[in-house]
């Protein structure tokens, strides 16, 4: 017990620090402070007489930041797909839906596509029985009223 709670912990600080971090990084004050940081190197170049140096800083600078965003960024997206994934699964485990379909996001690329062609053909029988239905009924009620 005490392993998984000492384990948790990291994770826990992991995920917090990381959400602060993406949170700080969509706002538009992190987009504009990143500009000037930019406008300011450019400024300065000619005081620098736009040296191999001069260039290193902005280089390093961005590899860095983009280096780091890329790590941000995929956990972002695992807590929002894994966040999404549960969401669903809910509504189908409570639905009428098929509870077949919870679980899938484990199935391989070529499953789900096979998978998705199938929910596409079932979709496409739907409308044209709903669309056949709709016929009929028109049909109908043209009689009815002509006859």
């Amino acid at each position: 017990m005490r392993h998984q709670q000492s384990e948790r912990h990291p994770r826990r600080l992991f995920a917090s620090i990381a959400n602060k971090a993406s949170q700080a990084a969509g706002r538009a004050s992190t987009f504009i402070l990143a500009c000037a940081v930019v406008v300011i190197w450019a400024i300065v170049g000619p005081l620098f007489h736009f040296s191999d140096t001069w260039q290193l800083v902005i280089n390093t600078g961005t590899t860095i930041v983009t280096f780091l965003m890329v790590f941000l960024i995929q956990n972002s997206q695992n807590r929002d797909s894994a966040a999404i994934q549960v969401k669903l699964d809910e509504l189908i485990r409570t639905g009428s839906v098929q509870n077949s379909f919870v679980g899938i996001e484990h199935l391989s690329a070529d499953e789900l596509e096979e998978l998705r062609a199938r929910c596409e053909e079932r979709a496409k029988a739907v409308a044209a029985e709903r669309t056949s239905s709709r016929r009929r009924r028109t049909s109908r009620s043209r009689d009815d009223a002509g006859g």
